[in-house]
């Protein structure tokens, strides 16, 4: 398997870092061939710390639809969720029998309209599906009238069947063309007597005549007369909604820009279409019956709500899951901008202010039945009507904002009869969004279930209040339950561990680890009452320090978690400086000259005089050099006395690998002294004969731990960490 990074990735970035250790362990959950191998993209920040790191996959040299995953880490880089598009392992011939003219002609018969031409056809692995196959995947571009298509087909190279088909220019309807109160305040560009519609704040952002396609111009910056039916009014209020969409990503979502990445899509007003629609590259507005532009909040911000579901991991979303994502979207741009009733007020109606086609609002995401879109789900829906089909998701997203019975707000009926309270509409698109971060190729109604439950739990680790309100909407909505479905569950009252009565000498080091159950599992610590010269590490729980003054001291220590405390009273008596008792060696057969004892180790570590050099003598430990996934380790059990003034660990290295590498750490060595880890080694630290590494294990004195080397090697080239004339003194 290889691993490649994009040149868009964070350089050295944390989350980077950590997904990529974790995609080359090999997780089952990966799918991975021998052939596959992975290209990390570009990291997405969440405002709430979550990290979100997609890959794409290739197999032979082939690029993999539906190969790619996405690796969610927290806010100190550890791993949080894995979401995985493909189930199967892939083991295809990568030969095809039909020709790459053959699949072109095949995808321009699937056009539903003129075709303009075919832009390429590339041979791909097609693992959308269960079973990977050997693929064309053909763009054909063309038109329906005043709408463009640049349609997807994935064609079977072996048998010619057409697999599947996927338009970029995504249909929209939209709601509203008024927002106010007038003057509208919108970023534009220009000075003196020559402005334009671009915005010099917003990078991408600009309104255009879809006639001319060119930018609108004025001698002022005073745009639009009110009326519906002037393209510079519907660019006036085109600006105003993307404008606030972009801002409401930002500061409610972190989100940078349209395309995440500080960017956006230009606007085209003047669409002789009752429509509006994505085509991949920008928004295209049309009017609606009565000749007005239909350039509101809830239009501007579901056709961007199609550019945002471009532009997160797993591309555009399949059907109805796409056209509810835009919903979604253009209900949350209300929110944010908060208009009176006047104008594009905050609601969950399509359609509510312009009545597109005269006959009211064209979707209510409360109660799709309406307008006799399905209210629940059922194994029927993606294969429903796109705009039909949005109904039960745009449903599920009113309960989960809304509830039930919200005050001031319509009433919205359950398929299951159940009562849900809502978390409010920010919270309800925090989890959608960040569901959507961790998305994969072909989101379905029953993916999004898992991975909006996932999202809850990563950005809610203590409480499971929005975990079960989400659970709850899908039931509502007859959503079945799926097996890679995360359960949430809530810890018990902190309860701070006694460590029982402590003894010690002055100026002999100690070190006590405090521990606790209960709360969240992460704690923070205070104490009273504590031996002169020691000190409490709050985030860690550890005591720590070189006693100076001999007394009984009477310590407690309290941890606090998730909101609740507890705490714990012990004894700890200092007595004065003692001798050192026993100098010395502390490490039996430190040179491995004789039997293997008191050493315990994998096999093949000890016994070694050929294929390395000792340091002295004729033995030593030898560890990995196999060239495949190995772990091998070398421990004894060690009695370090207490009083004496010098301790110190010594052992000398040499390290030999063939990886060739000069950034990336593949094999390692990491030693430990109890608890503690001292330092870690790699084939970044390869160098010809043996050097000597020396600590300082103070902090041990008085205790019985374990030493222990613990070798990794990876599946290949390999790394030998060599080991002799091991020593821990004290004197």
């Amino acid at each position: 398997m290889g691993l490649t990074a994009t040149t868009a990735q964070a350089a050295n970035s944390p989350a980077a870092d950590k997904a990529a250790d974790y995609v080359k362990t090999r997780p089952s959950k990966l799918h991975a061939s021998s052939s596959d191998t992975f290209h990390q993209q570009q990291v997405i920040s969440s405002k709430d710390g979550l990290q979100y790191v997609p890959y794409e996959r290739s197999y032979k040299g082939l690029p993999v639809l539906g190969g790619d995953f996405v690796v969610v880490t927290k806010a100190d880089g550890q791993v949080a969720s894995t979401a995985v598009a493909q189930d199967e392992t892939i083991n295809v011939s990568t030969t095809p029998s039909i020709s790459e003219a053959q699949a072109a002609q095949t995808a321009t018969s699937k056009l539903a309209g003129t075709v303009d031409g075919v832009e390429s056809t590339d041979l791909v692995v097609d693992a959308t599906e269960d079973t990977p196959r050997l693929a064309y995947e053909t763009v054909v571009t063309g038109h329906r009238g005043a709408i463009p298509s640049r349609l997807h087909v994935v064609t079977d190279a072996t048998t010619g069947a057409v697999l599947s088909t996927q338009d970029e220019v995504v249909d929209g309807n939209g709601t509203g063309w008024i927002n106010g109160p007038n003057p509208l305040a919108i970023n534009t560009s220009g000075s003196g007597a020559s402005f334009n519609m671009t915005d010099g704040t917003r990078p991408g952002i600009s309104c255009r005549n879809y006639t001319g396609k060119g930018v609108l111009t004025g001698t002022d910056d005073n745009w639009g007369d009110g009326n519906g039916t002037n393209i510079e009014t519907g660019c006036a209020d085109a600006l105003f909604s993307v404008q606030r969409e972009w801002d409401m990503l930002k500061n409610w979502y972190g989100r940078s820009g349209i395309n995440g990445s500080g960017s956006g899509f230009p606007l085209y007003v003047g669409l002789n279409d009752t429509n509006a629609f994505w085509d991949g590259t920008s928004v295209t507005i049309g009017h609606n019956t009565a000749g007005q532009w239909i350039s509101s909040l809830d239009v501007v911000g579901h056709e961007f709500g199609h550019a945002i579901d471009s532009n997160t991991p797993g591309g555009q979303s399949t059907n109805g899951v796409s056209e509810a994502t835009g919903d979604i979207f253009g209900a949350l741009s209300e929110a944010y901008a908060n208009e009176s009733a006047a104008y594009d007020a905050p609601d969950y109606t399509v359609g509510e202010k312009i009545n597109l086609v005269g006959s009211g609002p064209i979707r209510y995401m409360y109660q799709p039945s309406l307008v006799g879109d399905p209210n629940c789900y059922s194994a029927s829906i993606p294969n429903t009507e796109t705009h039909a089909a949005a109904g039960p998701l745009n449903h599920w997203f009113y309960l989960l904002a809304e509830g039930t019975n919200p005050a001031g707000k319509p009433a919205s009926p359950t398929c299951n009869g159940t009562t849900i309270t809502g978390l409010g509409i920010q919270n309800a698109g925090k989890i959608f969004y960040n569901a959507m971060l961790s998305k994969t190729t072909g989101m379905t109604y029953l993916k999004y279930r898992t991975a909006t439950l996932t999202a809850a739990k990563n950005l809610f680790p203590a409480n499971c209040t929005a975990f079960n309100t989400i659970k709850a909407a899908w039931d509502a909505i007859s959503v079945p339950a799926q097996a890679l479905d995360p359960t949430c569950t809530i810890a018990g009252a902190t309860t701070a561990t006694n460590p029982g009565n402590q003894t010690g000498n002055v100026a002999t080091p100690l070190s006590l680890q405090l521990a606790a159950t209960g709360g969240n599992g992460t704690y923070s610590w205070t104490a009273t009452g504590l031996p002169a010269g020691l000190a409490l590490n709050a985030s860690t729980g550890v005591i720590s320090g070189t006693p100076t003054t001999a007394a009984t001291y009477t310590t407690t220590v309290t941890a606090t978690s998730n909101g609740t405390s507890n705490s714990a009273t012990f004894t700890w008596t200092i007595a004065p400086k003692s001798a050192c008792a026993s100098p010395g060696n502390k490490l039996g057969n430190p040179g491995f000259e004789t039997a293997n004892a008191p050493w315990t180790a994998t096999a093949g570590v000890l016994g070694n005089t050929s294929g390395q050099a000792a340091h002295t003598g004729t033995k030593y430990a030898w560890m990995n050099g196999y060239g495949t996934t190995h772990t091998d380790t070398l421990q004894q059990t060690v009695t370090i006395p207490a009083g004496c003034a010098n301790y110190s660990l010594s052992f000398w290295l040499h390290i030999d690998s063939a990886e060739t590498t000069t950034t990336v750490a593949f094999d390692k060595l990491t030693v430990t002294l109890g608890a503690t880890t001292l330092a870690t080694y790699s084939n970044l630290n390869k160098a010809s004969g043996y050097a000597l590494k020396t600590f300082n294990v103070s902090g041990f004195a008085g205790q019985t731990v374990v030493l222990k080397f613990s070798g990794t090697e990876d599946a290949s080239l390999q790394t030998s960490f060599v080991v002799d004339d091991t020593a821990l003194n004290v004197s």
